[in-house]
C-alpha cells in the first residue's frame, strides 16, 4: 500500500496522472459561456446627416447652404481612434489643431502654435516681445527656427548673436548652428552664455502672462488669418503696456511736482 501511494505521488508530480482517487483533474479556469453580442445602434450623427440630405435634395439653394456643414459633420462621423493626419477638432473653427504637449496635467491643447521671441538680456523697460507669429499645421519646432529668426532680423534690423531655446528645438534647421543654444547644453558653454541660459527660463512666466492678461489664450478672430493677427496684436499689447508704464514713471513725478507747487512759484 505504501508503494502504491508513493508511485501515485511521483506520477502526479510528473503530470501523467490526475488525482490519487482516480478522478479527472479540476480545470484551472472555469469555462465561460459565450456572451451575446449587443447590436451596435446607428450613429445619431449619421442619421441626422441623411435626414438633412433627403430634405434638401429638391432645393438646390438649400443644398448649397448646407454643403459645408454636412461635409464637416461627415468628417467627424468617419473619424477613428488613433487616426493619422489631419483631424477636424471643431465645427465652427476647422483651423483648430490638436497639439500634444507631453505633460500629465494637460497632454493636449487645441489651437495653433505661436512663436514668441524676447531679448535674453534684461532691458530697463521690461521684457517686451520682439517677434510673434502663429504657426499652423503643427510644424516641428526645430524646422521653424531658421525662417523665424530671419524674419525677426528683417523686422528689427539686427541679427541675433545667440538664440536660447528649449529642448523641443533639437535638430533645428538654423544655418548657423553655433549660434543656437539648447537648454541643458554643456559643451562650449562660457560664463556669459551660462548666465543667458539661466535667464531663458524667464520667458515661461512671460508666455503665461501674455496668454492670461493679454488674451492670447483664445482668439476671437476668424480663420488662420485671424490667428496670425491676434498673435501680433497680443504681443504689441504687451510691448505697449511697458511703454506706457515707462511714460508714467517719467511724467508722474513732473506732473505731481507741478500740482503741489505753491501758487507764487507757478509761472505766469
Amino acid at each position: 500500500m505504501l508503494g502504491r501511494l508513493a508511485a501515485t505521488a511521483i506520477l502526479c508530480a510528473g503530470g501523467q496522472a490526475g488525482r490519487p482517487d482516480g478522478r479527472a483533474p479540476r480545470p484551472r479556469q472555469a469555462v465561460q459561456a459565450p456572451q451575446p453580442r449587443a447590436q451596435v445602434p446607428a450613429h445619431p450623427l449619421g442619421r441626422l446627416i441623411r435626414d438633412i440630405c433627403w430634405k434638401t435634395v429638391p432645393d438646390a439653394a438649400l443644398t448649397e447652404i448646407f454643403a459645408i456643414s454636412l461635409s464637416r459633420a461627415d468628417q467627424v462621423r468617419r473619424r477613428r481612434q488613433r487616426q493619422r493626419g489631419w483631424k477636424l477638432c471643431s465645427l465652427h473653427a476647422p483651423e483648430v489643431e490638436c497639439i500634444g504637449k507631453g505633460k500629465a496635467r494637460g497632454p493636449f491643447e487645441f489651437g495653433c502654435k505661436v512663436f514668441v521671441a524676447t531679448p535674453v538680456t534684461q532691458p530697463k523697460g521690461g521684457q517686451f516681445v520682439l517677434h510673434a507669429k502663429a504657426l499652423h499645421g503643427d510644424p516641428y519646432d526645430g524646422h521653424t527656427l531658421g525662417p523665424i529668426l530671419a524674419e525677426m532680423a528683417k523686422l528689427t534690423g539686427v541679427a541675433a548673436r545667440r538664440a536660447h531655446v528649449d529642448k523641443g528645438y533639437r535638430g533645428h534647421s538654423h544655418p548657423h548652428k553655433f549660434r543656437v543654444w539648447i537648454s541643458g547644453q554643456v559643451r562650449r558653454v562660457t560664463r556669459p552664455t551660462r548666465h543667458e541660459m539661466k535667464c531663458r527660463t524667464a520667458i515661461e512666466p512671460m508666455i503665461g502672462h501674455v496668454k492670461e492678461v493679454h488674451h492670447m489664450e483664445r482668439s476671437h478672430l476668424k480663420g488662420r488669418d485671424g490667428d496670425r493677427i491676434d498673435a501680433i496684436m497680443d504681443a504689441a499689447d504687451r510691448s505697449f503696456s511697458f511703454l506706457l508704464r515707462s511714460f508714467e514713471a517719467t511724467w508722474r513725478p513732473l506732473i505731481t511736482a507741478r500740482l503741489r507747487a505753491p501758487p507764487n512759484l507757478l509761472p505766469t
